[in-house]
């Protein structure tokens, strides 16, 4: 791997003084072959303990970020390059109208650097690597040839090649953080000409700009793509969560499609036409049913690993999770009117295309077994209804696939094409993301061929009231504990287990919920467990745990599973609170 290559050559580097001006600590040099030794060795699962844990996690602010680590020592490799092509940018341009920067020696002085002035029909003759990649962002023209490869959404970056990144810059709000425009500052080459300047940035839209509104109790992760979740004590006020509640997921800006000239494209057999369905044909041709259904996020919890070690992903808390009742066709239906059978030749999986898209035209894809798809048994629907409503445009109106007891990433929303193939889909978020890993595999060494995509996901539980930090008053010596609890594939949740001093002593919660068919329980059972308060003690540990009809049950803490992506956390749920007393 490129990384591997790359962590040698770390400790012999001199760094030049803007970027070491960057680095925290007054040994910037020896930082960077610490953050190498860190972050990119084999050892990065073991914690740690004493001066060494402490000296681990201060390189580590600087270095182990979502992406700045991986990006920040590319950056500081390829520097020395950069500063030579820029001795010889600047001896072609003396002769001409461009200003001449300094010296690389000149970079130790205070005196404020000049850079070259270009204009942008010269920016835009370099689009190919060949050429060299140039990018404006602002006023500033940066090279960014060399960081091509390093770039983690890949070669997507060229979109911009001999242009702005505005535009795609403003697909991801992560673009915006600090880390990230240090980064981009060490490529920078020279200036727009004064006259562009002059002329402002160009009109681009956002992307986002079509975003819905959304209620302003929702705890907001991320606004460019929205992800955001709601207060956690409101997942149990009632059973269905309320759709302004329900947490919103989103990987790219939300499509606003017309329902009268929608169409649903799905796949024909053995390569026969494939067939075309509007949003009424599928209300009118097709049965209507209703299913029950909590749907997760696969990160769901992810802050408790990120408690443990950094993790890449939103820092999700307990409130990726919801439960509501949808309604559409059967999926089943629609692939057998499309001239598919159960048992089909050469059908292993069914692929799902949303039309969310980016600004390279690339949509959100997932798939899942084709079996699931056709079985009576497993619920599959195409939704048009959430909660007796017309399908809200967070939740992927007009039309979604709902695949219960399936992690929400297989449930595609604005969903445009449908395709039974022999193969997985061959999205991103498919093939190199949604997978779990050993928690001894970090970013220099995951191989995500060699994961299975996540489907079912495990038996999850926690607790929405009280909340951490509260000072409780018992009523009558009494505390009231709520929380939800739920398992993939259909297993019921049997029992639910409540402790209130760190798991020395527990009692059995009253579970709430709708009856459900056995291996078709797909919604969450909610739990209440009221009981005395423990004399004199006043700090409580409370944590609960799940069992479900497989006699799975959670695992007691979060270390042993952490992973790099911080998916699948289900270790038990710790609330630690104060106690009120007379």
């Amino acid at each position: 791997m490129l990384l591997r290559r790359i962590s040698p050559l770390l400790s012999g580097l001199q760094i030049p003084n803007r970027l070491a001006a960057r680095m925290p600590g007054s040994c910037p040099q020896a930082c960077v072959a610490w953050a190498s030794s860190c972050l990119y060795s084999k050892d990065t699962s073991s914690s740690g303990s004493g001066a060494n844990s402490r000296n681990s996690t201060s390189c580590q602010r600087w270095a182990y970020t979502t992406t700045g680590a991986l990006l920040g020592l590319g950056s500081i490799l390829l520097y020395r390059s950069r500063e030579q092509k820029l001795a010889e940018d600047n001896q072609e341009s003396a002769s001409g109208s461009h200003m001449v920067p300094p010296s690389s020696s000149d970079l130790k002085s205070s005196v404020p650097r000049s850079y070259p002035v270009y204009t942008l029909k010269e920016v835009q003759h370099h689009r190919t690597l060949a050429d060299g990649i140039w990018v404006t962002l602002g006023k500033d023209v940066f090279d960014i040839t060399e960081f091509v490869d390093l770039h983690p959404g890949g070669n997507r970056i060229l979109l911009a090649a001999g242009g702005s990144l505005e535009p795609f810059w403003a697909m991801y709000g992560v673009h915006n953080q600090k880390h990230v425009i240090e980064i981009l500052s060490a490529y920078k080459i020279g200036e727009l000409s004064p006259e562009e300047q002059a002329a402002g940035p160009a009109d681009l839209s956002d992307p986002y700009a079509q975003d819905p509104p959304r209620h302003p109790a929702l705890k907001v992760n991320s606004m460019k793509p929205f992800n955001a979740e709601p207060p956690a004590e409101m997942l149990t006020e009632a059973y269905i969560t309320p759709n302004a509640f329900f947490f919103k997921r989103n990987h790219l800006p939300v499509p606003r499609l017309d329902p009268a000239s929608y169409r649903l494209e799905v796949g024909g057999r053995m390569g026969s036409p494939s067939l075309f369905l509007s949003l009424e044909e599928l209300k009118t041709h097709f049965p209507r049913h209703e299913v029950m259904a909590t749907l997760q996020c696969a990160g769901n919890r992810r802050s408790e690993m990120n408690a443990v070690k950094p993790v890449k992903g939103l820092d999700w808390g307990i409130a990726a999770i919801g439960n509501a009742k949808w309604a559409g066709a059967q999926l089943r239906d629609v692939l057998v009117a499309a001239g598919y059978k159960e048992g089909e030749a050469g059908a292993l999986h069914v692929q799902f295309e949303g039309l969310d898209r980016d600004l390279a035209g690339t949509g959100y894809g997932a798939s899942i077994p084709y079996h699931i798809a056709m079985s009576s048994d497993h619920d599959v629907l195409l939704v048009y209804e959430m909660n007796g409503e017309e399908l809200p445009l967070d939740h992927g109106f007009p039309l979604r696939v709902i695949v219960p007891g399936v992690v929400g990433a297989r449930n595609v929303k604005w969903l445009g094409r449908i395709l039974v193939s022999t193969e997985e889909s061959q999205s991103h978020w498919q093939q190199n993301d949604y997978k779990g890993f050993s928690p001894s595999v970090d970013w220099d060494t995951v191989d995500f061929s060699v994961s299975p995509a996540i489907q079912e996901l495990p038996v999850q539980s926690a607790i929405t009231d009280p909340q951490p930090g509260t000072l409780v008053a018992g009523e009558d010596g009494k505390i009231t504990v709520k929380g939800y609890a739920w398992s993939g594939g259909g297993r019921e949740v049997v029992r639910v287990d409540v402790s209130l001093d760190g798991g020395s002593t527990w009692h059995v919660a009253n579970l709430t919920g709708e009856k459900q068919t056995p291996g078709r329980a797909w919604a969450w059972k909610l739990w209440t467990l009221t009981t005395p308060l423990p004399a004199e003690r006043t700090e409580l540990e409370i944590l609960c745990k799940a069992v479900d009809s497989s006699y799975n049950v959670q695992p007691d803490t979060v270390a042993p599973i952490w992973n790099l992506r911080g998916v699948l956390s289900n270790a038990w749920h710790r609330v630690c609170v104060s106690v009120m007393k007379d």
